[in-house]
């Protein structure tokens, strides 16, 4: 007999998909026998299992209930590894640093502090997310207009004017034309790609990039140096391609060029331009960067040139191919969302340097 909820819990049991095919089965056996005049020969036929299986479920079943169809507890080595162990292992390496002086704890390191196998603490690391080799720099802003400037840019991205365009604007500076004294190697089945380490540098130049939010398409202008006199040919050119009558915001960093009275003399007599400046390291709120990595990873990077014109001609190439598909980035956080989530790292991080302090819920 069977009780309404264990029947739920059962047919719950054969129709997900991730639950155990064995454990499904001696769900499906208990269900099948629960009907009027099931034998266990008649279930056995009916699921294709031996009638000692059926019997074996179903006893175990009306003894133990839904308990009686997990696995028991299997015979093995007794565990070697206690927990106290565990704890040493994440207290060592969270707080301390290896006695020859080294900066970070190693699996043999570890393995010759605690006595354990280095197997052991690798799996220790993992269970708890401890990369002891891996580390990584930060930077947080010291802007005292940080939050203002967040909501500024944010709000812009997310809720753009009527009338007007959107354009994230920086300098790509110092791009160098390199070219490798020997020949790149192909990439081959098991082997990658292999540029020679040694190569000459031919020169340089800084690309002026502005993406447009709505769109994503990008214009870009090549100078030798990134002075104000260069940035305001390209403001000129920005003013050129923009359609008359529609405002124009430009989201760009805190770069001296652009703010020199030369540029602030430009701006007065261009009304139509509005700036908004990111915070103090805080490019990542700048949308272009992420043009200009993908601009680096994708064409700069691996390319060879033998000139600073190839390098122009192949950084206009590549813009020319964008624009002919421009693929828009959207931005999807709200600027409370990124001040939650900055609030709730820096609690964490303080909370991890010092013990005593009370970590906020």
């Amino acid at each position: 007999m069977l009780s309404g909820e264990d029947r739920q819990t059962l047919e719950r049991l054969t129709n997900r998909r991730k639950t155990a095919q064995a454990l499904a089965l001696r769900a499906r056996i208990v269900l099948a026998c629960a009907q009027q005049g099931a034998t266990n020969k008649a279930v056995a036929a009916r699921l294709r299992v031996h009638p000692v299986t059926v019997g074996k479920w179903r006893a175990r079943f009306v003894a133990k209930g839904l308990e009686g169809l997990l696995d028991e507890p299997r015979p093995g080595a007794k565990r070697t590894v206690t927990d106290d162990k565990v704890e040493e292992v994440v207290v060592k390496t969270l707080e301390e640093r290896p006695a020859d002086g080294a900066t970070h704890w190693s699996t043999r390191s570890m393995a010759k502090a605690t006595g354990m196998s280095q197997t052991s603490i690798s799996l220790i690391w993992r269970a708890f997310g401890l990369q002891p080799h891996r580390a990584e720099s930060f930077k947080l802003s010291t802007d005292p207009l940080f939050i203002e400037k967040v909501r500024d840019v944010v709000g812009l991205y997310l809720d753009p004017p009527e009338r007007a365009v959107a354009l994230c604007v920086d300098e790509k500076s110092q791009i160098q034309a390199l070219n490798r004294y020997a020949p790149i190697l192909p990439m081959m089945p098991g082997t990658p790609e292999r540029p020679i380490h040694d190569y000459v540098r031919h020169g340089t130049t800084s690309l002026f990039a502005a993406l447009n939010m709505a769109t994503g398409t990008v214009f870009g202008s090549l100078h030798r140096r990134h002075r104000a006199v260069e940035f305001k040919k390209f403001l000129i050119r920005i003013d050129d391609e923009v359609p008359q009558g529609l405002d124009i915001h430009l989201i760009l960093d805190n770069y001296a060029t652009h703010k020199t009275p030369e540029i602030q003399r430009w701006l007065l007599r261009h009304p139509r331009f509005h700036l908004h400046f990111t915070p103090t390291s805080g490019s990542w709120l700048n949308m272009v960067e992420r043009w200009f990595a993908e601009l680096t990873t994708k064409k700069i990077k691996r390319g060879a040139h033998t000139s600073v014109k190839a390098l122009q001609a192949d950084i206009r190439d590549w813009i020319d191919h964008w624009n002919n598909d421009p693929r828009p980035y959207v931005w999807v956080k709200t600027a409370d969302q990124i001040l939650d989530s900055l609030a709730r790292y820096c609690q964490k991080v303080s909370a991890a340097a010092d013990p005593n302090t009370t970590q906020a819920p």
